[in-house]
């Protein structure tokens, strides 16, 4: 039997304008969607790619949180970003947050825009017990 958990609201996620769940999980599988530099508002926050990824970086923890998930649990992480030439800045960031050896897998690709016009967003999965 498959269990489904919606995570909509919880203690640090930001509040969303559209039709969409922070998280999925299902089972020992956690489904992150794009998480962006909001607040806890929605209100998108504009800085750096380095310090928007930072912010959407905590929000996607935010929601592991929220779904009975942590970092160690990542398996898989997506990074949509404005601008390949931003990628040094990408790896300083992803290295910063995922010690070496620790490093889930990962896709990166340029998006041609991202909401609130954006510079990065952050999705990915989890699973428990591996």
């Amino acid at each position: 039997m498959v269990g489904k958990r919606y995570i909509v609201e919880g203690k640090g996620l930001p509040q969303w304008s559209n039709p969409i769940s922070h998280a999925v999980v299902v089972n020992n599988m956690c489904f992150v969607s794009g998480q962006l530099s909001v607040n806890e508002a929605g209100e998108y926050i504009e800085g750096s790619i380095f310090e928007e990824g930072r912010l959407a970086f905590d929000n996607f923890f935010a929601a592991l949180t929220a779904s009975g998930f942590d970092k160690s649990d990542i398996v898989f992480i997506d990074i949509a970003f404005e601008n390949l030439k931003e990628l040094p800045v990408i790896n300083q960031l992803y290295m910063d947050i995922f010690p070496e050896g620790k490093r889930p897998a990962r896709t990166i690709y340029q998006a041609a825009a991202l909401p609130f016009g954006g510079k990065v967003k952050i999705t990915g999965t989890a699973v428990k017990n591996i």
